[in-house]
């Protein structure tokens, strides 16, 4: 993997903050949404790194949001079985 410079960490950091901002849906329609954008746009201009980033950040999201759902629904089964 390819170490980000500086002004790479900046944009994914802002990016990330964008994307947790989003709205939390059950299928996450704002990040397919997203996702499909930024396929296109690089489509568009191919082998740009901003869009690579964007989509391994989409990814970081989704396994975040899934996650966390994952331990909602444990905590909510441990709550009812006492």
């Amino acid at each position: 993997m390819v170490e980000d410079t500086e002004d790479e960490k900046q944009f994914r950091g802002m990016y990330a903050d964008e994307l947790r901002k989003k709205k939390h849906s059950g299928k996450d329609s704002d990040l397919d949404n997203e996702r499909s954008e930024v396929k296109q746009q690089g489509m568009k201009t191919p082998g740009r790194r901003g869009e690579q980033i964007k989509n391994e950040e989409i990814d970081k999201e989704i396994v975040r949001r899934y996650t966390s759902r994952l331990e909602k629904k444990k905590a909510d089964d441990n709550a009812t079985k006492t």
